[in-house]
């Protein structure tokens, strides 16, 4: 049963990575094994009527879970769920944040329920999502 427990002021930190740069696609597509060129190689991209390369959305997915194990340990993560909203041009600088929305306990435990998104400089939301972490009973407004 999901039970409201508390409000929490506490605020979660923005992660601001950069410019995505053609050298941070090359090397994503490395680690990720991703290699489809329309993230690297601009003549791809114009074949398919884009103007340049641009990220992959799994980048920008990585950029949140850093954002939130900067913030918290990766074990404490329930639950994280995304969806892209408009690509990350070549260049551009992503803001993620997270706002929490809730402390609830579910099965004895405490979580926050939180709300996420990237947002680019000029107001573009290219992800928006979901998580659920546990929740520390220290760390719960009174």
């Amino acid at each position: 049963m999901n039970t409201p427990v508390a409000t929490v002021t506490e605020t979660v930190p923005e992660l601001r990575p950069g410019a995505v740069t053609r050298t941070t696609l090359a090397l994503f597509a490395g680690a990720s094994g991703d290699h489809n060129p329309i993230h690297i190689d601009i003549d791809s991209a114009r074949a398919s009527g884009m103007d340049d390369v641009f990220a992959h959305g799994m980048l920008s997915m990585a950029y949140l879970g850093r954002l939130l194990t900067d913030w918290i340990p990766q074990s404490r993560i329930r639950e994280l769920s995304t969806r892209f909203t408009a690509i990350t041009p070549v260049l551009a600088k992503p803001v993620l944040s997270a706002t929490i929305d809730e402390i609830v306990t579910v099965d004895g435990e405490q979580r926050a329920k939180l709300s996420l998104e990237a947002v680019l400089e000029d107001g573009t939301r290219t992800l928006a999502g979901t998580a659920v972490v546990a929740w520390p009973d220290t760390a719960v407004a009174t």
